[in-house]
């Protein structure tokens, strides 16, 4: 069984920065897709950034450039520079157990089907 486990969040000022960190285990390889979500209070949950086919990040356009991916053998990791109050929510790691990811971000959350619990990020004007 694969499991996820968010660490990192936290609260911070607009213009501040943070860095999640998923670990993972069970069976999935280095390979398989793997990216992050995140879901502000009364709105769904929306793909943040991932890896594409290629091994290539792909960010969503709200957090290009600001934002970066990176993965190593036990984690996935999430910087996050320059944050907006728009930014606030939880922030959930996924991955596509098997597969490589689907290059169908923003739409490709029903390819996820194993999921962190969440780590809550709140920034302040």
């Amino acid at each position: 069984e694969v499991e996820l486990a968010e660490s990192g969040g936290g609260s911070v000022q607009a213009g501040g920065a943070l860095k999640l960190s998923c670990v993972h285990s069970g069976y999935l390889y280095s390979t398989d897709c793997m990216g992050w979500f995140r879901q502000a209070p009364g709105k769904g949950r929306e793909a943040v950034a991932e890896f594409g086919h290629d091994g290539g990040q792909i960010y969503s356009g709200s957090v290009k450039d600001r934002f970066t991916i990176s993965r190593d053998d036990n984690h996935l990791c999430l910087q996050m520079d320059m944050l907006k109050p728009e930014d606030s929510g939880v922030y959930y790691c996924a991955a596509r157990a098997g597969y490589a990811c689907p290059d169908l971000l923003p739409d490709s959350l029903p390819y996820f089907p194993f999921w962190g619990q969440g780590t809550q990020v709140t920034v302040s004007s």
